[in-house]
Formats: C-alpha cells, structure tokens, sequence
C-alpha cells in the first residue's frame, strides 16, 4: 500500500447477502482481485444478523472465515465508523449479512499520482448502475 499522497481512489461498499453464510464463489472472486492487485482492502467488516435481529460483528482479523470469508488481509485502517456501522445494522433484515469493505482502486494508483502531480483533479465520478448498463447492452 501506499502513502496516502500515492493512493489510488479509495472506495466504500456495502454487500448484502442473505443468512448468515457468504457464498464461496464471492470469497474466491474478492481473493482473486485483492491477490492481482487491482484492490488493496483497507478495512473490512461483515455484520450478520440472526432471525432474532441480533448483530454479530466480526472484524478482519477475527475469524470471518465462520462466515464464508477465506484467504483475506486488509490494512486494518478503521475507516469504517461506527456511525457508518450503525447505518448499516439500521438497513438490514433479519437473517441477512452486510460485508462492508473500504479498499484502494489501486489499480488506479499512478494514475491518481500523475493527476495530483499535475494539479488536477477527479471532477466527476459516477458510478454507473448495473441496470442502466445492462439496458444499453441489450440495445447494441
């Protein structure tokens, strides 16, 4: 990783799954990215909430892998708050899993770098909803 003067952009997202248990394949593809290197994880946090509605928290470095989650590291930096936490829980139904994942674009890094360098700046920066592209797909 970086110094924060070199970093790529830096991402917040929230996943959703239903029951308690991450599907294997999503572990395998989050490994896959984070190993080529094209995503630095920088904080990582899977809440999971029971059919009572009662939240279990576990961090990075406790053992996510009860959870589905194998194979993974992360900076372990804290950007995530625990008001960014308590607009998660507030969102979730019963029986469900929110990972929440802050990581680095760093594919993005020497890019990043080169705009900083040269003054400039990301002026827009959206995200394009998977609808809105599968819309233009099927029109091509």
């Amino acid at each position: 990783m970086g110094s924060p003067a070199t970093l790529g952009p830096v991402e917040f997202l929230v996943l959703t799954f239903p029951g308690t248990e991450i599907d294997t394949a999503v572990s395998a593809a989050l490994t896959e990215v984070v190993a080529q290197g094209t995503v630095t994880l920088l904080d990582l946090i899977v809440l999971s909430m029971d059919a009572a509605g009662v939240v279990t928290e576990r961090e990075i470095d406790d053992d996510i892998a009860a959870v589905g989650l194998t194979g993974l590291t992360a900076a372990d930096i804290d950007f995530v708050s625990d008001d960014d936490l308590d607009v998660v829980r507030a969102s979730m139904e019963p029986a469900t899993t929110a990972v929440v994942i802050v990581f680095e674009q760093t594919w993005a890094t020497r890019l990043a770098g080169a705009v900083r360098a040269a003054d400039g700046e990301v002026a827009l920066h959206v995200r394009v909803p998977h609808d809105a592209v599968d819309a233009v797909l099927a029109l091509a």
